[in-house]
């Protein structure tokens, strides 16, 4: 077996099932969970048609470039979003769904071979991905912590030398899971005078970059751009899963720098990435279409407007930059504690943001703190809302 199999850590949700294990809620509630961050707002229509117009693709063998149209609706879409100009053959690779493509890409791009052992940076707290791609590419995980008082942003200053010449690889998440904070020109300007610096690749996970309240999120190829530099050591990964309540559909892409997209496919070509030409349908449907993306945005931020006041009467709790997610200090600062018993007495389910972190430099970033994602309907958000400050209050 891989031995470094054993160094992977348990899911955040199955550690979640461990801390509510035992626990009996109140039979009278009915429980609403917004402990997963998957979107609960229905497909759009326009994406299912396509999908069941183009169920005879499934007689046919995906190509793992992807189909000319699918990339070439890709790269239109960044280009109205982003304003760049995108080789649909060289900079646009399809993959299936973010996930699968950040742990792949880990892969191509870290070389162990060396005598000391590489280096993959992540954020902390950090979507889990991130580490146990990183450690069966036989690297070494080092966290940046990102704080309150630092915007939730990593602390690149706080990052050794002698770690920094090590690094291949450096994760960034923006909008951020959990908190939700988005990179400024700025933070881009100084990440990537590291990279020039130290020659790491930078991989940009950007999946929540269309859910934001009317200011769309800088992105990672766009803030080069704007830098006046190319893409080189640069790709940025996203997905339709939140921006089209597509889960299910397992779809995204990545783009940004050439030459390590031609390598990235060369692998995915043996690792067996290809889409079905079926989801490659019902993709272009969706990258072409940005109604139901407003639509979406729209249903979150009503969310967001019925519940932030009510927990911010209880919680200390800030408007996130974009994403879904509420990043919320809960009162006495155990965060464990506090799900469990909310679970237990209010039978809601949050998941602990000391769940989402590792214990680093003296600290886990996620303690004190829970994630709340706001994909239930509305009424269960705002039921979900006053039980939580119900249960804050009379735990005061």
């Amino acid at each position: 077996m891989n031995p470094n199999l054993a160094l992977l850590q348990p899911y955040p949700f199955q550690r979640l099932r461990s801390l509510l294990a035992g626990v009996t809620p109140p039979a009278g509630l009915s429980h609403v969970n917004l402990s997963i961050g998957e979107p609960k707002h229905p497909t759009p229509g326009v994406v299912k048609q396509a999908l069941v117009d183009a169920l005879d693709g499934l007689a046919s063998y995906p190509a793992t470039l992807g189909s000319d149209a699918l990339r070439a609706a890709c790269a239109a879409w960044a280009e109205r979003r982003y304003g760049l100009t995108l080789d649909p053959l060289r900079e646009v690779l399809p993959v299936n769904g973010s996930r699968e493509a950040l742990f792949a890409f880990v892969q191509t791009v870290i070389d162990a071979s060396g005598a000391q052992k590489p280096v993959v940076i992540s954020p902390n707290p950090f979507y889990q991905i991130y580490e146990g791609a990183a450690l069966l590419a036989g690297a070494e995980p080092y966290y940046v912590n990102c704080l309150a008082e630092n915007r939730f942003q990593p602390d690149w200053a706080a990052v050794p030398e002698a770690v920094w010449q090590r690094t291949q690889l450096v994760f960034v998440c923006s909008p951020g899971n959990p908190t939700g904070a988005v990179m400024s020109l700025e933070d881009w300007r100084a990440l990537f005078a590291l990279s020039d610096r130290y020659g790491f690749v930078i991989a940009s996970d950007e999946c929540y970059s269309e859910i934001h309240f009317g200011q769309p999120p800088l992105g990672g190829l766009q803030a080069a751009k704007e830098l006046g530099r190319d893409f080189s050591r640069l790709v940025m990964f996203t997905s339709l899963s939140k921006r089209s309540n597509a889960p299910g559909l397992r779809s995204g892409f990545v783009a940004g720098d050439a030459a390590l997209l031609e390598s990235f496919l060369l692998y995915r070509t043996y690792h067996g990435g290809a889409m079905s030409p079926t989801i490659q349908a019902a993709s272009i449907a969706a990258w072409n279409d940005e109604q139901h993306v407003e639509a979406n945005r729209a249903a979150y931020g009503a969310k967001f407007a019925a519940v932030h006041a009510k927990l911010a009467e209880a919680f200390a709790v800030s408007l996130p930059d974009a994403s879904f997610y509420l990043w919320a200090h809960v009162p006495g600062g155990d965060d464990q504690a506090f799900a469990r018993a909310l679970f237990a007495e209010e039978h809601v389910t949050v998941l602990p943001g000391s769940l989402l972190a590792r214990d680093a430099h003296g600290v886990n970033p996620g303690a004190g703190y829970i994630r709340i994602a706001l994909v239930a309907p509305l009424a269960d958000c705002v039921e979900a809302a006053e039980r939580l400050v119900r249960f804050a209050r009379r735990h005061a």
